[in-house]
Parts: structure tokens; sequence; C-alpha cells
């Protein structure tokens, strides 16, 4: 069966490893705070100025004033410190951050990547997520396979105002998990009880598929 947003999350906290400063981005991403492995120490930054992002709250303990960049009420760790936007910016700009985590609208088949606007729709600008694309050093998305509309978001090339070009490595999904290669996108584990021909039938852009492929482990 498909993930759901929390399946995706807990799969997409296994790409963390210890010492990491990461950027979630807004919708699935921001669960990944939730999931990260005993043990080892990541650090979470918001472009909104908060470094040390803990656990969402418990229900009645939040802190209105502690929010991340969708504007969700967070914890912050032991340690964690507080800063404005120009500073928060510089450590993204600058290649501190080791890796973003984002959700996204399309991706590409050569890693573009689509995630700030759909036509018709207002919106105030593409906000932090340019710079994201621009300067981390690894990008991964979590998203669903397709649409509401049962289109895939994993495309040939997108077809909406672009955020970033070629800078997406991994795409984290609720049928499966893709690399992006220069020959397309690499299938590299499905989700549990999903089959190789379903991830091919979601998938528009070159899929290529070598060997048994495994499921997630989860």
């Amino acid at each position: 069966m498909a993930l759901d947003k929390t399946g995706i999350a807990k799969r997409a906290a296994q790409e963390l490893q210890d010492g990491y400063y990461v950027n979630l981005g807004i919708g699935i991403p921001t669960l990944l705070a939730n999931y990260i492995p005993e043990g080892m120490d990541v650090i979470l930054q918001s472009e909104n100025g908060l470094l040390g992002i803990g656990e969402f709250p418990e229900k009645g303990k939040a802190d209105p004033d502690l929010i991340n960049a969708g504007k969700q009420t967070v914890t912050a760790i032991q340690g964690a410190s507080f800063f404005d936007s120009a500073l928060s910016f510089a450590m993204i700009r600058g290649g501190h951050i080791n890796l973003t985590v984002l959700g996204a609208f399309e991706v590409s088949e050569n890693g573009d990547i689509a995630s700030w606007k759909i036509p018709g729709k207002l919106v105030k600008g593409m906000g932090g997520a340019m710079d994201l694309v621009a300067s981390a050093k690894n990008i991964i998305v979590t998203t669903t396979h397709t649409d509401r509309n049962g289109k895939s978001k994993l495309k040939k090339a997108c077809t909406l105002p672009l955020t970033g070009v070629s800078c997406v490595k991994k795409i984290i999904t609720d049928l499966a998990v893709v690399s992006v290669t220069d020959k397309g996108f690499k299938l590299l584990e499905r989700a549990p009880g999903v089959s190789v021909e379903e991830i091919k039938h979601a998938t528009e852009g070159n899929l290529i598929v070598e060997g048994n492929i495994p499921e997630m482990n989860l």
C-alpha cells in the first residue's frame, strides 16, 4: 500500500546523518522533526530564525512565539538559538546547511524542481526556497508520487514555474524512493506492498529499474 505522510517522513528521516544541519520545508518535511533516529545529533534550522527545532509540542503545551517557516508551533531543544532572517539566510547562502528536505509540485528527470507556484493561485512569492535549492549541499524532495488528479509529479520536464534547476538528488514518495541520475529517475526502493509496475505507471519521466528492488524498511 502507498505510504501516508507520516510514512514518507519516517523514510526520509533515514537520510539524516549525525552532525547534520538540516532545513525542513513546509508540509511533509516538517514531520521529520518527530522521527530523528534516537541518539543522532541533528540540528534543524528554520529560515525564519531558529536553530535547534525540536519535536512538535504536545497538545496544550504549544508556545505561540515558537513557529517554523510554515507557521506551525514547534519546540526548541536545549541550546537552541534565535536570530533575524538576515543571519538565517547568511547560514543558508553560506553553504552551512548539509541537507534540505522540500515538498514539490513537480520534479523533472534531470532534477529540476517546481515547488512554489500553481498558475491561477495567488501567492506572495517564492520565499526562501530559491536560496535553499541554490545553496544546500543535498536536496531531497518528499511528496506524493501523483497529484490529486492522478497525474505524475515525477516528470520528463516540469510544466510549472521552477524553483531550481538540476538540484534535486533524491525523491521519497508514497510509492518509492528514487535518485536523480543523468539518465533519469533510478528506482531504489518500493513502498511495502507496492509493485514495480505500479511505480512505472505512476512515473512520467524515464524510470531506470535495475535488478531486484527492495521494499522500504520502516
